[in-house]
């Protein structure tokens, strides 16, 4: 295991010397992104296309826009950064009028020397050719000409728009100018297109095979609690509910005649998702490369932070070194806003205010993860803001680590998501009964209320079809227990949460802890925590 981590780290390293405009030289390669397209198009049917969008761009406030992030799908299929953009993917070679064969097209921002004096270089057409690896790449403005017959197809695959983008009157090839032209050029009327999350809970549930579908129903059944309209589909309702295998192997059977029985349209909002899930959920040598220095650069921030961590910071302050950190060892961004809770902010699952001025001598639970060229870690750590747990703290604690052992010895080829859930729960839900906290099962859920991993890639929430655990796989091992003020049980339990997160890299040879450099057992915690930090000198004069 130890070897694999130093390997990889190594790797990433060797590959990470600046070219000389000084920028990194370790991004996925052209021929990566290329053979992920080649991928896609092996499993779409035939006599199909697919067509990806970029991300819109999302605005702050004013005429101050958000950091520009691309969608996953579309940085995994080009490589491109960039918004304003759409990839178009046949299943079959296609030939113009003029004999030319080719098999996907590009369109991108146009070259715009004023443009870019504000807002920083753009590839073009050239750029995207040369460094890219694109044979047909176009500006975005020849998109209303594309020239592609969408109706010769028997099924255009998209995903269903968010309409979660702004309309620029100064951009006639924005966006929203390429998804109108889009929408008019396939024929596209939302109102015969079926539920988008509805389907996509449907194609999750054929997707799932019997091992694995007490898991899936268990998914489904938060899904309702976001989405409770969906609760009308009785299918899908009673698939939640269901603990009868044969039961839900019967609805899955249900929702395929359903889907036969319904009048079909060539727009497939569906499928895509489906299809870049079973691409996205097995990690290629490359990619292991990244993440895993994405995993290992925020183990390295929860090191930092053990030593540098005392009563009088703030969670703020806490968040601040992590995000330092990252940013020494060249991550661009966080995957997803870094949660740092003390005492009982710790109950809040997705506590991101990180607000209080002192941790005093709680414990801090800290969720962050660095991402690195487009890969997100996600790593938690729980530590005494003193340096020190105490008898309940350390109960509580003992008891979460013991729980993602037998959860990270499940992580094996061909178990599931629901194997390590339920080792996980089985050692948390014994040991609050234990403890007297809890008195049966259903009252230790209450205190233990999330899924226990998930995967894990470009996305903090990759997407992956949920079946049995295959080689290269990455996941976290997440369990927790979170007891908040006032609960039912007795006080010197309140306001104690614990979280101990870590990211899995599933193999033949078992399972690979990629964040392990970040103590985990309660008592290397407090060793490290004794260290000197090279913070401890760093002292800013006080403002007034």
């Amino acid at each position: 295991m130890k070897h694999f981590i130093m390997a990889a780290f190594a790797a990433c390293i060797t590959l990470n010397m600046p070219a000389q405009d000084g920028l990194p030289t370790d991004y996925l390669s052209a021929e990566f992104h290329k053979s992920r397209r080649d991928a896609l198009r092996s499993g779409m049917p035939e006599n199909s296309v697919a067509v990806f969008f970029a991300n819109p761009l999302r605005n702050r406030v004013n005429d101050v826009d958000y950091v520009y992030h691309q969608d996953p799908d579309f940085y995994y299929l080009t490589g491109y950064k960039e918004p304003h953009a759409v990839l178009v993917l046949f299943s079959e070679n296609q030939t113009n009028s003029e004999g030319v064969v080719y098999n996907e097209i590009i369109y991108v921002q146009e070259k715009n020397p004023q443009a870019e004096q504000w807002t920083g270089k753009r590839l073009g057409i050239e750029g995207v050719k040369n460094q890219l690896g694109f044979d047909r790449a176009y500006n975005g403005s020849d998109f209303n000409i594309s020239g592609v017959d969408y109706s010769q197809f028997d099924k255009v695959l998209f995903n269903n728009f968010n309409n979660d983008y702004r309309d620029s009157k100064r951009n006639q090839a924005d966006l929203h100018s390429l998804i109108e032209q889009f929408k008019q050029q396939a024929n596209y009327d939302e109102n015969t297109l079926p539920d988008p999350i509805k389907s996509r809970i449907y194609e999750m549930i054929k997707a799932t095979d019997l091992e694995n579908s007490a898991n899936v129903a268990q998914n489904i059944g938060r899904a309702l609690e976001y989405y409770p309209n969906l609760k009308k589909d009785k299918v899908i309702s009673d698939y939640a509910e269901s603990t009868d295998p044969n039961v839900r192997l019967e609805l899955k059977q249900q929702i395929i005649k359903i889907e036969q029985e319904t009048p079909k349209s060539n727009l497939d909002t569906q499928s895509l998702s489906t299809l870049m899930a079973g691409l996205r959920q097995i990690k290629t040598e490359e990619e292991l490369v990244l993440l895993t220095k994405a995993v290992r650069i925020s183990a390295m921030g929860q090191r930092e932070i053990m030593k540098a961590m005392h009563p009088n910071m703030s969670e703020m302050e806490i968040q601040g070194i992590h995000e330092f950190v990252y940013k020494k060892y060249g991550s661009e961004y966080e995957g997803y806003p870094s949660i740092v809770g003390a005492g009982n902010n710790g109950c809040v699952l997705h506590y991101i205010e990180n607000s209080k001025m002192q941790v005093n001598n709680e414990l801090v639970l800290m969720d962050l993860g660095a991402e690195y060229h487009g890969y997100t870690a996600d790593v938690t750590r729980t530590i005494p803001a003193n340096g020190k747990f105490t008898k309940a703290q350390k109960t509580i604690y003992d008891l979460v680590f013991e729980a993602q052992e037998a959860g990270i010895a499940a992580a094996k080829v061909g178990n599931g998501f629901n194997a390590i859930d339920a080792a996980s729960r089985a050692v948390i839900h014994k040991g609050l009964i234990a403890l007297g906290i809890a008195q049966n099962d259903k009252e230790a859920r209450q205190y233990f209320p999330h899924g226990t991993s998930h995967y894990l890639g470009l996305d903090v929430h990759d997407p992956g079809l949920y079946g049995a655990f295959e080689h290269n796989m990455v996941i976290t091992v997440e369990p927790g227990i979170y007891i908040p003020n006032g609960s039912n049980c007795d006080k010197k339990w309140w306001g104690i949460a614990v979280r101990i997160e870590d990211d899995i890299l599933i193999t033949n040879n078992g399972p690979v802890n990629l964040s392990a450099e970040a103590p985990r057992t309660s008592k290397d915690i407090e060793a490290l925590m004794k260290e000197k930090s090279a913070l401890d000198d760093f002292v800013l004069p006080a403002l007034d």
